[in-house]
């Protein structure tokens, strides 16, 4: 370990050097099955060659210039998501945690400019949205909060799923201005919410001028099987951020808004140095374009929906699982006592796949996977709950 880096990680002792697809090659040559995506971040798999081609074009051309002029390809990118999302206007960042913190900045200006005294946002238990102060203090995990408060005031936190809570707070505190959830929790566990649970926030927020405010970070760029989770809902929301799968390991981020949120900044409200430059924006674009041209989502609903009926199927009857649930490619394995050591068994086995929340297993693997890809996923992770 190299003790010039901060010890911010437990890491495990592998070294990748090359991908290709679902697959990784370490520094002494072993492949191995990619389950995890960097945690839903190469969704068009390692060594993509549409984005090969397009970090090598655009690297030649143009890296950065600043958002004080104009970046055509920064404009064609938030003109193709707003296109796709239904939503009117993008700010782009390096990251999910910038875009969470774009999206909450939108909020409390849109509050104070109606006047309203401390705004606040509700945001849910088991959520995460980010680890700078303030998508730190949104987030509903006090393990990430300890000692590093004061946190940020302004949040009000309520059970994830728990539409009741919503509508009683919503008569004691005039200060709301936003509900900020997560379509499907991703570090909390993959937990899904009932059907109606988008579609009665929405009807929430609309009765009482609230923002509605999805964070699709993890969810996003077709992994659930549309290219954003809340359009299975058939709602639009007011917020809603983007990052990990947009870039496929290339550090961007989006917050998409429409209506009254997308007209709440002015000049000087908000910048990123880096953000929505000429490099980035040019991959996103590509990205996009893979993710829709090869119909990546539909293909994530259909594997996905395989995988969880094979692990269902498979797993089902096992003492140590609770339940298996998932959509698309987002696919959750809970256990009641988790192996401490188990992503050290997948690694000697060969897959990558790491824990969400206290005790569920997490499977992003990429859109591209094939179907004989798909099924060792499930082969190999069934081994490995099968010897717990």
């Amino acid at each position: 370990m190299n003790d010039a880096i901060m010890p911010t990680y437990v890491r495990a002792q592998v070294a990748f050097v090359s991908g290709e697809g679902a697959w990784l090659t370490d520094d002494k040559g072993k492949r191995y099955l990619d389950a995890l995506s960097g945690i839903a971040v190469v969704g068009l798999g390692h060594a993509n060659p549409a984005v090969t081609r397009t970090i090598h074009d655009q690297s030649q051309a143009l890296l950065h210039t600043s958002n004080l002029y104009r970046i055509p390809n920064q404009e064609a990118l938030a003109r193709r998501l707003a296109d796709i999302s239904g939503m009117d206007k993008v700010f782009f960042g390096n990251s999910g945690a910038e875009a969470n913190e774009c999206a909450l900045k939108i909020a409390r200006l849109y509050g104070n400019q109606r006047e309203i005294e401390n705004p606040t946002v509700i945001v849910t238990e088991g959520s995460f949205h980010g680890r700078t102060l303030a998508t730190l203090s949104a987030t509903g995990n006090r393990k990430v909060q300890a000692g590093f408060e004061p946190l940020v005031n302004g949040f009000i936190r309520l059970d994830y799923n728990d539409v009741a809570a919503v509508k009683q707070m919503a008569k004691r505190n005039k200060s709301i201005v936003g509900v900020m959830v997560e379509p499907i929790q991703g570090e909390g566990g993959i937990q899904i919410p009932d059907d109606d649970y988008l579609v009665q926030l929405r009807s929430i927020c609309d009765e009482h001028g609230w923002l509605l405010i999805l964070d699709e970070i993890q969810t996003g760029n077709g992994r659930t099987g549309s290219f954003f989770c809340y359009q299975q809902a058939e709602i639009l929301p007011d917020l809603v951020t983007l990052a990990k799968g947009l870039g496929n390991g290339i550090p961007i981020g989006a917050c998409l808004a429409r209506g009254a949120a997308a007209e709440v900044f002015a000049p000087g409200n908000h910048a990123s140095t880096f953000g929505g430059n000429p490099f980035a924006c040019a991959v996103g674009l590509t990205v996009v374009d893979q993710i829709i041209d090869r119909q990546l989502a539909e293909r994530a609903a259909e594997v996905g929906k395989r995988m969880l009926a094979n692990l269902q199927a498979r797993l089902g009857g096992c003492n140590n699982v609770k339940e298996i649930r998932g959509k698309g490619l987002m696919l959750g394995i809970e256990v009641e006592s988790p192996d401490t050591d188990l992503m050290e068994k997948a690694l000697e086995k060969g897959i990558l796949i790491n824990l969400a929340g206290k005790n569920v297993i997490r499977l992003l693997p990429p859109l591209t996977i094939t179907d004989e890809e798909a099924e060792q996923i499930c082969d190999m992770v069934s081994e490995l709950v099968e010897d717990v």
